[in-house]
């Protein structure tokens, strides 16, 4: 059976650690690296006790240093880490021939006018976003096995375009009325200490935040914008609900015409051969608990006949389907694995 050598670059956060559950149990992947500045020294199994048992968690962490991750023998690295860090870790891993499945959102946009617009900052590394593929394996399969960079979509963007894709290429939605609220939970905003992440300050309260313009707005409307094939500009209003992991997606938009048929037509037409998109059809209601600890996005929608609008309803684990989970499933497609190996254990 083929393996492949991988590493994990900031192996010690919430995604990151997923990312460790994932390829210590995947059946054919050899983890030979994993970096954590706070942990260098520690083994695996040390930082997280919950992997003590499994295969390959004696491995110790190492500070991020790339010559030593290529040594190692890595033939595939994953980012976790923040945006504006990973491009320079990136570049260095190209230069070993090393291929690099980003987290970060340094390789998501192919415009580096519009990072600097949304995240503050001059793109560190412009000469690579007309090779980054965006990683959503639904719709970039072949492009991702051909990859040498993958830039693994957001979590807040994979459950909005997977659901609304087949229906603005169909052009059975106006994309100019796209309304989309999402809630996340707080394991969404990273592992870190501050006070609006402490318990007491999300404990029984929900509220909206990044507004108008939250980071994730960027890419998703890039994508919608290449499905229709012109510029689309939508209200996105995320949320933070107090629930350790999962999104749940709600997006309306007015249809084109009375053609509430073609929508299911569209959608299952679309994702008949996606193994991890679960299609719960008209009248369906997703729930964050049938998908959290899976790489499963669930799908369902209704149409208003009194407003004509269509509902499109998505629940996807935002550690799994929205990070590191559909960060694996790009792996296997690069690594010409079965697309679902490693990642049907619930």
């Amino acid at each position: 059976m083929k393996r492949v050598s991988t590493a994990i670059l900031g192996a010690s956060g919430y995604t990151g650690s997923e990312l460790l559950r994932l390829l210590l149990l995947h059946p054919q992947v050899d983890l030979v690296a994993v970096t954590s500045r706070t942990h260098a020294g520690k083994a695996i199994a040390e930082v997280f006790p919950r992997f003590a048992a499994l295969p390959g968690a004696d491995l110790e962490f190492i500070e991020p240093d790339m010559d030593a991750v290529a040594a190692g023998g890595a033939e595939v690295a994953f980012l976790a880490l923040p945006h504006g860090k990973a491009a320079g870790y990136a570049t260095a891993l190209l230069q070993h021939a090393v291929k690099v499945i980003d987290l970060s959102a340094d390789f998501r946009l192919r415009d580096a006018a519009v990072y600097e617009e949304f995240y503050g900052a001059p793109h560190p590394a412009p000469e690579l976003l007309g090779e980054a593929v965006y990683g959503l394996p639904e719709a970039r399969r072949e492009a991702i096995a051909d990859a040498r960079l993958i830039a693994s979509p957001g979590c807040y963007p994979t459950s909005i375009l997977l659901p609304l894709l087949p229906l603005v290429r169909e052009k059975l939605i106006d994309p100019s009325t796209i309304v989309a609220n999402s809630m996340s939970g707080v394991s969404g905003a990273g592992r870190k200490a501050e006070v609006p992440l402490l318990f007491v300050e999300c404990n029984e309260s929900v509220r909206a935040y990044g507004l108008p313009k939250h980071r994730h707005l960027s890419e998703i409307e890039q994508e919608l914008s290449a499905a229709a094939g012109h510029e689309v500009c939508i209200t996105f209003v995320p949320h933070l609900v107090p629930v350790n992991k999962g999104i749940c997606t709600s997006t309306t938009a007015t249809l084109v015409g009375d053609v509430p048929d073609a929508v299911e037509h569209a959608l299952r037409s679309t994702y008949e051969n996606s193994p991890f998109v679960r299609l719960l059809g008209a009248g369906g209601n997703p729930d964050t608990k049938n998908v959290t600890h899976t790489n499963f996005i669930d799908i369902g929608w209704h149409h208003d006949a009194r407003t004509g609008r269509l509902l499109v309803l998505s629940t996807e684990d935002n550690l799994g389907k929205g990070a590191a989970g559909q960060a694996v499933q790009s792996m296997n497609l690069l690594c010409g694995f079965g697309e679902t190996s490693g990642l049907l254990g619930v």
